[in-house]
């Protein structure tokens, strides 16, 4: 799973910040690395130079292999819990996406019926 990430010109960090996110990603969602090919964060802060509290966003988008890309959003007052909470967010989103795909209406991911 590629990891691209992406900031606007207000956020500084460079390699450490890119490694940051890396391991973030890989962290929440290791386990999904066959099914999804890459995961792009866009890394923005909300108020540029200003200190107003929650400001800093991060967004993910993820691109599953045969499906369209899921994104997820977070904001918070540091970059470093923004890219946290988006990776925590995007593997819920993760889940319930293939947790659809493998549940057949009346069986579980494993082919049996349900018993009630």
């Amino acid at each position: 799973m590629q990891v691209q990430v992406n900031t606007d010109k207000n956020i500084h960090g460079g390699e450490t910040l890119a490694l940051r996110v890396k391991t973030a990603v890989d962290a929440r969602l290791k386990r999904f690395s066959d099914h999804v090919t890459r995961v792009e964060a866009h890394l923005s802060d909300e108020n540029a130079h200003k200190s107003s509290g929650a400001d800093k966003k991060c967004v993910l988008e993820a691109r599953p292999a045969g499906l369209k890309p899921l994104a997820v959003t977070h904001v918070a007052d540091n970059m470093a819990q923004a890219i946290n909470g988006a990776a925590e967010k995007l593997e819920r989103v993760l889940d319930s996406t293939f947790g659809q795909l493998n549940t057949v209406k009346g069986r579980t991911p494993t082919g049996r019926e349900e018993v009630l």
